[in-house]
């Protein structure tokens, strides 16, 4: 963690005051015909937006932000509030937490698909004389973020279209893990900061506690901090008014060739791929051609609009604003997030950034019944139509017969994979141990990142001379009560401490490094149980450390079981080995014959029963 001293002379930068075409229109608000923000959403006039309108938002009257917050701290009740405050959606029409779209965001309160929407919203801007000159109308673009560290770097190209973010946090919860991870993401993409405290109207809310946390750990001024309750809508006035304020627009060229980040993507049947994108420079107009920085390949332009906050074509997109773009892309596998799109037949320097995904934990997917490998394979196909971040390919496993072996960025993301199968396709899966990528260099300097245990043979007559696997760092707050247990667990799982502080007198912040193979499986869930549920818990990737890593086998009647195989610590691999062959015993049905039941390393049998 940055000392105090780093964050306060980055504090002035961090914590800045100032700041198809034919289809009928949809009737929403008119941007210039607003009634005062005062007035009740509910009887404004929505008519439709057209490119003429959005042309008189020049970048000075435009503020692109995001919310941030830790799991349940009101981000997505905000976001909804803001919306109706701006009359972009009614009052009491619609579903709660709008921007949440899928049902396995609603089930587990976490954001995955980011998604985006533009409203308008006009601001008494004052003089020095403290008399109201004008009033003019701001276009305000809230990009919201996936609310989970497995989704970081999708975060991250969100978090680099705005300038500034909300940092929302709990009035009786206080900072937690993530609240710490979201404020790092915002901070190093040097956005302008605004902490929003809510939930106040909460009986054990703690607004005074929160500001003095907010002090220690980020060095942020409590008096920038908003109150507010997105519940009842106190305090919820002065957010926007506060965004106009104290984020700086975007900068970019008007006159520039276009230029535009990809934010993220999402695969409809009727219309193909649609782009969420925001306009660094120039302007991106219905019928141009663009071309992918990362691909090379060109489109033209069939449709551009904003999301207000569904899909609303305006024919055009101009600096500093963001929406949607939609070019005939067959797959968003085409569509790579962060890459830069610009004018085709231009010379345009790609914004910072980019980097192609990677994927952390791997996993195999087998159907529940055999016989349903097709509808699987179907399944996995539409998924993966809409999540370009899923690796999949087949593969074969002579117990579990035909499958797939998947690669995801983290555990969140295989869980939300599996969960989006069944609940989306109706697909009942079975999963292997999921793994991580290792990497494996022999006698001959060659160096092979493994990341399918069964693909790694120790009888290819080369001799593994090191292996390195992946480790993140860990931030868990807990009780102070707990700490003792919570060291110890960190320690067992190969943990290395590397901070520990007191937030304050009741609550303890520790930071490890741990190999990424400890905490895939079950640390979360142990973390949980032995603080009785008070444990907050994220992680960051770090690099990779040499380790003492063995494969082990699993063999039944002497027959290895490919999906089974795993790569461990050569000082666990007697106790796994135990606990997995114990497991199977109880598992596999009693049969008219012996069945031997083998963990292995290389030749050696290391637990046994029969």
């Amino acid at each position: 963690m940055a000392g105090a001293a780093a964050l306060r002379r980055a504090s002035g930068r961090a914590f800045r005051t100032l700041d198809n075409s034919s289809a009928p229109s949809r009737k929403i608000v008119l941007p210039e015909r607003l009634l005062s923000s005062q007035a009740s959403p509910e009887h404004r006039p929505r008519p439709s937006v057209s490119g003429s309108e959005l042309g008189q938002y020049p970048p000075e009257r435009i503020r692109n932000f995001s919310i941030i917050a830790h799991v349940d701290h009101g981000k997505s009740t905000l976001a909804d509030r803001l919306l109706e405050l701006t009359g972009t959606i009614q009052k009491g029409h619609g579903q709660p937490q709008y921007l949440d779209k899928l049902q396995v965001e609603r089930e587990r309160g976490i954001t995955v698909k980011a998604q985006t929407a533009t409203m308008f919203y006009k601001h008494a801007v004052e003089t020095s004389e403290s008399h109201v000159a004008d009033t003019p109308s701001y276009l305000l673009n809230l990009i919201d973020t996936p609310g989970h560290v497995d989704f970081s770097y999708e975060v991250s190209r969100s978090l680099a279209a705005c300038q500034g973010a909300l940092l929302v946090v709990d009035a009786a919860q206080g900072v937690q893990a993530q609240t710490i991870a979201n404020f790092y993401l915002a901070f190093e993409s040097n956005l302008s900061i605004i902490p929003v405290i809510n939930k106040i109207d909460q009986p054990t809310a703690d607004p005074d506690n929160v500001k003095a946390q907010l002090k220690r750990l980020f060095d942020i001024d409590p008096s920038e901090a908003l109150l507010t309750s997105a519940k009842t809508g106190q305090g919820l006035s002065q957010v926007l008014p506060a965004v106009i304020e104290r984020i700086p627009c975007p900068p970019g060229s008007c006159d520039s060739p276009v230029r535009m980040l990809l934010l993220d993507s999402y695969y409809d049947e009727y219309k193909g791929v649609i782009c969420h994108v925001a306009i660094v420079d120039g302007a991106m107009r219905k019928g141009d051609k663009i071309s992918s920085a990362a691909t090379g390949r060109t489109y033209e332009v069939f449709d551009v609009g904003i999301m207000h906050p569904e899909l609303t074509p305006t024919g055009v997109l101009y600096t500093g604003q963001v929406g949607y773009v939609i070019t005939g892309m067959r797959s968003t596998k085409e569509a790579r997030i962060g890459d830069t799109l610009h004018q085709a037949k231009s010379v345009v320097e790609a914004l910072p950034g980019f980097k192609p995904v990677r994927h952390m934990v791997f996993s195999g997917v087998y159907p529940a019944d055999g016989s349903d490998f097709e509808a699987l394979s179907h399944a996995i196909e539409k998924l993966t139509c809409n999540d370009a971040s899923v690796s999949v390919s087949k593969e074969t496993s002579t117990a579990l017969g035909m499958g797939f072996r998947c690669g995801f960025l983290g555990l969140l993301h295989m869980d939300v994979f599996h969960q989006r199968l069944e609940q989306e396709y109706g697909a009942q899966v079975i999963s292997t141990i999921p793994t991580v990528p290792y990497i494996f260099e022999y006698g001959d300097d060659s160096k092979v990142q493994i990341e399918n245990p069964a693909a790694l043979s120790l009888n290819t007559g080369k001799r593994v001379m090191a292996c390195w696997e992946p480790t993140v760092i860990a931030t868990i707050i807990i009780p102070s009560e707990y700490v003792g247990p919570v060291i110890m667990l960190c320690s067992e799982r190969r943990g290395e401490q590397q901070e520990y502080t007191f937030i304050d007198a009741h609550r303890a912040l520790l930071k490890y490094r741990l190999p990424l193979r400890e905490i895939i499986v079950d640390f979360y869930n142990e973390l949980k149980s032995i603080t009785s549920g008070y444990a907050t818990f994220d992680y960051e990737d770090s690099e990779y450390q040499k380790s003492d890593l063995v494969k082990m086998d699993i063999l039944l009647n002497g027959q290895p079981v490919d999906a089974m195989a795993t790569i461990i610590h050569n000082q666990k691999a007697q106790k796994v080995g135990r606990e997995l062959v114990d497991k199977l015993k109880k598992f596999i049905e009693r049969q008219m014959f012996e069945i031997t039941i083998q963990a292995a390393i290389g030749s050696k049998i290391i637990a046994r029963e029969t």
